[in-house]
């Protein structure tokens, strides 16, 4: 092992009383909980180092009536709001989209709102079909036995048969499709246009020791009734079962290397602040496309001047967010308001490639119940349609339960310029550096912003919807953060190969969006898990020749 950075501070001590682990996860949200889960039959020495805590439902909002309050302040999705000891800031003053995470065991599947489609197998052959990015080195079919484990895993609710869908097998029957969907539903036939309820990972009836949902709030910020699955509770009591070590409050701040060029380990903070070191044979990232790039950015050395595993010069490039462009609009009709599952609806009729509308690829489309009164209230005043005065409460009551939203989930092409780097001067409580955000939205991009924000508007008008509102694009919608370590068989193009190992270092893997080589039209927890998953397979096969 070359000289670790501790060792060179006099601390070699320290280091050399602990034992290398067989496999180091760096963070336990999404991806790095099924790989830890499937990792653990191996029955190798497996720890994963989580910079958050343990979730306790009994605190979330949605046990109080101030539910909604909390979410503009301690339990805002962005970390530069709510501010927490396990968030790192981040720059973002040069996106248009502002980065929403959550750090803790679950990561952000606290947060999500738990909408579960999957990539469709065109997303996988974009160059093949139209001309743009590049094809990914593995296609649906390989992962198709892994989507299906973790829908198994996650416990997914949903309505088989889809035919604008990859085929799914929910093991739960689908939401009910309340008093929005059937308006929605309604107004999409009278219009010809596909729809279809919405597969989701909140619970329809109790399943694997999770009860079904009951409408305690909106599934964002998270959720108490244990209903929607994330994977504090879905995949890592399995996981520790299993043998798996979690370690929380660490904060990684590099990963170090070998002569040879080899990961040897991490040197992380601990709940008390002390920096330590940890050895191992197997180093795996699952940090989300933000968190990856700035890890690996962060861990340079004499060998990997410009960044770990960043031979390539592609870590931190090629960002993609998809951009939202949302529309909604108020009818006569109660909806279902704050009703869990937000989202009840989507719909595929403008997913793929066509010409004729003046851009290439395409967006799905997730059709949102309403909102809170509190988030009515302040978005309504925002927005100009609920005055102050005499009319106030009666102006109110026409808004309130009566919301009717569209969300057009718009697919971001790759282009280097997007990017993560390294903030010069903003730093995180233990003076790691901050990642900074650079960000424009495509003119492809916005061609299909304007396309579905009008056929949003159709959708509304038609349904009888007055007091439309847009929000082109969702500024704190950076929920999705993908492409920033990308996946190829060309070491000069890409970060990780076709099973998720760095080019650079044989025994170091990215599990995490940051290997998406394209973003789809469509939410990728579902497909960042089912790769994660694969990776996992991929490398239990190739035990034997590992570091080769």
């Amino acid at each position: 092992m070359a000289e670790s950075p501790l060792k060179r501070r006099g601390r070699e001590e320290d280091v050399l009383t602990k034992d290398p682990v067989d496999v180091l996860i760096i963070g336990a949200g999404a991806s790095g909980a099924a790989v830890a889960w499937s990792l653990a039959e191996t029955k190798m020495h497996i720890l994963c180092l989580e910079q958050g805590g343990w979730m306790n439902p009994a605190e979330y909002p949605s046990t109080g009536r101030d539910w909604e309050a909390k979410f503009y302040g301690e339990w805002s999705s962005s970390p530069n709001v709510r501010g927490r000891p396990e968030d790192y800031p981040i720059n973002d003053d040069n996106s248009p989209i502002k980065v929403v995470n959550y750090n803790a065991v679950g990561g952000s599947t606290v947060m999500y709102t738990a909408h579960w489609p999957r990539l469709h197998p065109s997303d996988f052959k974009v160059k093949t079909l139209d001309g743009v990015a590049d094809d990914w080195p593995v296609d649906y079919d390989a992962l198709t036995p892994f989507f299906e484990e973790n829908d198994r895993m996650m416990g997914t609710s949903g309505l088989s048969g889809d035919p604008l869908s990859p085929l799914t097998h929910p093991p739960m029957p689908q939401q009910p499709m309340g008093l929005s969907g059937a308006i929605i539903g309604k107004t999409m036939n009278k219009l010809g246009w596909h729809w279809w309820p919405s597969d989701t990972t909140v619970a329809t009836m109790d399943y694997e020791g999770r009860a079904r949902c009951i409408n305690l709030g909106h599934c964002t910020p998270a959720c108490a009734q244990g209903a929607k699955s994330s994977t504090d509770i879905t995949y890592w009591p399995h996981a520790v079962r299993a043998g798996v070590e979690l370690r929380t409050h660490c904060r990684v701040r590099e990963i170090t290397t070998d002569e040879s060029g080899m990961a040897t380990g991490v040197i992380y903070y601990d709940k008390e602040g002390i920096e330590q070191f940890q050895p191992a044979h197997v180093v795996i990232i699952a940090c989300n496309g933000v968190g990856t790039p700035r890890l690996l950015l962060n861990s340079k050395s004499d060998r990997f001047p410009n960044g770990l595993a960043n031979s390539s010069g592609l870590v931190g490039k090629n960002l993609m967010f998809h951009p939202y462009a949302q529309i909604y609009g108020y009818v006569k009709e109660p909806t279902d308001s704050n009703r869990a599952p937000p989202t009840c609806l989507w719909s595929k009729e403008w997913y793929d490639t066509d010409l004729s509308r003046g851009f290439v690829r395409g967006y799905g489309v997730q059709f949102v119940r309403g909102a809170g009164p509190v988030f009515e209230a302040v978005v309504s005043e925002q927005k100009g349609i609920l005055p102050w005065g005499a009319d106030h409460h009666r102006v109110f009551r026409k808004l309130n339960g009566h919301r009717l939203g569209f969300s057009a989930i718009c697919e971001d092409l790759p282009e280097e310029h997007n990017q993560v780097t390294l903030d010069p001067v903003l730093k995180d409580s233990h003076g790691i550096p901050a990642p900074k955000i650079n960000y424009t939205i495509s003119e492809n991009s916005r061609k299909m912003m304007d396309h579905a924000l009008a056929r949003g508007r159709e959708i509304l008008e038609t349904a009888g919807a007055t007091d439309i509102c847009v929000n082109s694009p969702i500024p704190w919608g950076g929920w999705h953060l993908l492409g920033t370590a990308r996946m190829g068989t060309d070491p000069q193009k890409s970060v990780v190969n076709e099973w998720g190992r760095t080019h650079d270092v044989k025994n170091l893997f990215i599990v995490d969006g940051s290997i998406f080589v394209t973003s789809g039209g469509v939410n990728p927890t579902s497909t960042i898990q089912a790769l994660a998953l694969y990776i996992a397979d991929q490398m239990k096969q190739r035990l034997a020749n590992l570091f080769d």
